[in-house]
């Protein structure tokens, strides 16, 4: 198990090692397919990260042993990969990876980087997202249905605004609803009109959504989370593994099939089915670039 071997990705020599460790215990999966999963989904996931500073969770020895959380580039990174350089209000840095290249992938995922969080803002505009984001997180027990009302109702509210969103599962039980915009408002911004949609959400559906962000006082409700809107907060990329039995991916979804699938339909093994059928359905999150002034003076 602890032997290493040699091999090219893309071009790039790359020693992959303890290739046949298990990663996911109930289903037996390895290290080395999540590798290979990371490698075989590049072209898919590669414009959703690129350009964008990364956070990581990596789990050295699977989904049951610890994890810990991941932001700066360790010291053994390799001198082709990218990195870009954070400073933070209070002057404290971080120096994050930048995934420009597949082989990226499979170093990331050689280290055991499982999960995949990219910033909502690119580093040639940093404090200006590219999108709200909407994440609806459910209390331990809820039932699917009720993340999805919740979702739709969302979306009518948008659809109102003429404004057009996208949606994907977490990987977990939620759901994230995208609202790609034009990079030229700042996290403030876009939060505060973020918590005000959020909050007529709630208004509409008192008896489930609710944006108290204590646990504890939620209750049974979902969350809808708009406080992600935030400059180095994140959320699991499009098609990024999750830590959960059966190696679930967050899969972005057709809005008209979301009544239609569970959250844990879509893993590592079986992905790639349906991103020859569908294609990448989150491309549009990277073009469909909308203002939101008048969305944000109606609510103001």
């Amino acid at each position: 198990m602890g032997s290493s071997i040699k091999t090219q990705v893309a071009g790039r020599d790359l020693s992959l090692s303890n290739l046949n460790k298990v990663f996911w215990p109930l289903e037996g999966y390895t290290k080395s397919e999540l590798i290979q999963y990371y490698v075989e989904v590049a072209p898919y996931i590669m414009e959703h990260l690129r350009d964008r500073p990364l956070v990581f969770t990596r789990y050295p020895d699977g989904i049951e042993g610890k994890f810990f959380y991941q932001k700066n580039a360790p010291e053994y990174t390799p001198e082709w990969i990218n990195t870009y350089l954070w400073q933070s209000a209070d002057h404290s840095t971080n120096n994050l990876i930048l995934v420009e290249e597949q082989a990226t992938l499979a170093w990331l995922a050689n280290q055991a980087y499982l999960e995949i969080h990219p910033w909502f803002s690119r580093k040639d505009s940093i404090l200006n997202p590219d999108f709200v984001v909407f994440d609806l997180d459910p209390y331990e027990g809820c039932p699917f249905k009720v993340i999805v009302d919740i979702a739709l109702v969302l979306k009518n509210l948008l659809d109102n605004m003429g404004l057009r969103s996208y949606i994907k599962t977490s990987g977990a039980e939620g759901l994230h609803i995208y609202l790609p915009i034009v990079n030229k408002y700042d996290y403030t911004q876009v939060r505060n009109w973020a918590g005000k949609v959020a909050g007529m959400v709630c208004t509409a559906m008192p008896e489930v959504a609710t944006i108290e962000r204590s646990v504890k006082a939620r209750g049974k409700k979902v969350y809808v989370d708009y406080m992600q809107n935030v400059i180095g907060k994140t959320l699991s990329a499009p098609y990024s593994v999750r830590p959960r039995n059966a190696a679930p991916v967050s899969t972005p979804l057709k809005w008209e099939e979301l009544k239609d699938i569970s959250p844990a339909d879509f893993n590592i093994k079986n992905i790639f089915a349906r991103l020859r059928k569908t294609g990448d359905l989150f491309s549009p999150v990277l073009t469909d670039k909308q203002a939101i002034d008048e969305a944000i003076g109606v609510l103001s």
